[in-house]
């Protein structure tokens, strides 16, 4: 389950990097893609068995509906803001160390949390890592793996 769950947060954390023609429903996209993983982790930590999958069920419809809402108000400015740490974090910060971007204009923010770096059997730098986007005052968290490609940038895995 953990291993599905980080799987779409890392396509949500990597939706949300991309430049995109339609800025509203790309923000829209992102936010309800969000709030379905929040809702869906929020409905995991509740009972267990056939109960603990209704709470998954549930939480991740609630989460999208209200992540829908809280994507509407990232801009491109918050995703530049996004890219540009979440690339300064990978390649310079040391692991557990936290580093915030934040959009004044639209008062979004968010954090970064890099795991140590390691090598693959195809020798590729990676790393794991934890993100939060607080957007309106509601918080939504993520984690995923980012690998070094042989252009420099980092990209996404999971």
């Amino acid at each position: 389950m953990n291993r599905i769950l980080n799987l779409v947060m890392g396509g949500v954390m990597a939706i949300s990097l991309v430049a995109c023609d339609s800025e509203a429903g790309q923000k829209q996209q992102v936010g309800t893609l969000l709030g379905a993983v929040g809702g869906a982790l929020a409905g995991s930590a509740i009972g267990d068995g056939k109960g603990q999958m209704a709470a998954i069920a549930v939480g991740t419809l609630l989460g999208a509906g209200i992540g829908q809402e809280v994507g509407r108000s990232l801009d491109r400015a918050d995703q530049m803001a996004m890219q540009q740490t979440m690339y300064r974090t990978l390649e310079t910060v040391p692991s557990g160390q936290s580093t915030t971007w934040r959009n004044p204009d639209s008062g979004n923010y968010g954090t970064y949390t890099p795991q140590p770096a390691y090598q693959t059997a195809s020798n590729q730098t990676c790393r794991e890592f934890q993100q939060t986007i607080t957007v309106g005052g509601k918080q939504q968290s993520g984690y995923g793996t980012a690998c070094r490609q042989p252009d420099g940038s980092w990209q996404i895995q999971n």
